[in-house]
């Protein structure tokens, strides 16, 4: 019988993804229940471990499959993230309504994602997330600190630096 852990932080998804692997082992006739299925496939997309993940959609069988709509939720978000379509990604996370025990590994899996980087649904493009505050009143971005400024060269210092390193590189 599976057995639903409620998992928060790494180390626990890390314990649940091995009593889940150990339950589908352990499973008779080799064929674990659609919630074991379904944590699992969840637990190796949070992992990035794409190929254990495809690899355990081709051996589910086909009836497990068309009768659990929420494992064919969790491969699609599966999907998304093998052609990196990241506003997919979270446009399927958010459209469906996950069993709790899938849900606390899709919020798991969503952080992840939103660590770094920041979607934007109209222009369906991602990019990565910088260190500032975007000024809601005249949308734009305002950074953290300045960057320090790059004193410049003088025009004769710069020509002789390259004078130099030229008469170097023919030598």
């Amino acid at each position: 019988m599976p057995v639903a852990v409620m998992a928060e932080g790494a180390f626990s998804f890390r314990k649940l993804l091995e009593q889940c692997e150990t339950q589908e082992l352990e499973a008779p006739g080799g064929i674990a229940t659609p919630l074991v299925y379904g944590q699992l496939l969840a637990l190796y997309l949070l992992h990035n471990d794409m190929n254990n993940a495809r690899y355990l959609w081709k051996r589910i069988p086909p009836a497990i499959k068309s009768a659990n709509a929420e494992l064919g939720a969790v491969w699609s978000v599966g999907q998304r993230i093998w052609q990196r379509d990241f506003p997919g990604i979270y446009t399927t996370i958010s459209a469906h309504q996950w069993s709790e025990t899938i849900q606390p590994i899709m919020e798991a899996l969503r952080g992840v994602l939103e660590q770094g980087w920041q979607a934007d649904f109209s222009t369906r493009m991602v990019m990565p997330k910088k260190p500032g505050v975007l000024e809601a009143s005249f949308n734009r971005f305002i950074p953290s600190s300045e960057p320090a400024p790059v004193p410049p060269i003088p025009n004769e210092q710069q020509l002789a630096r390259l004078t130099d390193y030229v008469a170097f590189l023919e030598n």
